[in-house]
């Protein structure tokens, strides 16, 4: 059976946090920042933790990442 290949659009979006966890980065913050708070701006310039409904999914996609 050949090796399960890491999903490489998944491996440039998320990154592994040393205690097993994922890092992903927030959605809304490419453009039309007149729209939004200055405290909104900066939590969204922050990366955040990927939800645990979703870290099976995307631990399969990355399972060959190191």
């Amino acid at each position: 059976m050949p090796k399960q290949k890491t999903h490489r659009a998944s491996a440039k979006r998320f990154k592994k946090t040393g205690n097993g966890g994922l890092l992903r980065h927030h959605a809304y913050t490419s453009h039309r920042f007149h729209g939004k708070t200055k405290k909104q701006r900066r939590f969204l310039a922050k990366p955040s933790m990927v939800s645990a409904s979703d870290m099976k999914r995307i631990r399969q996609m990355l399972s060959q990442m190191k």
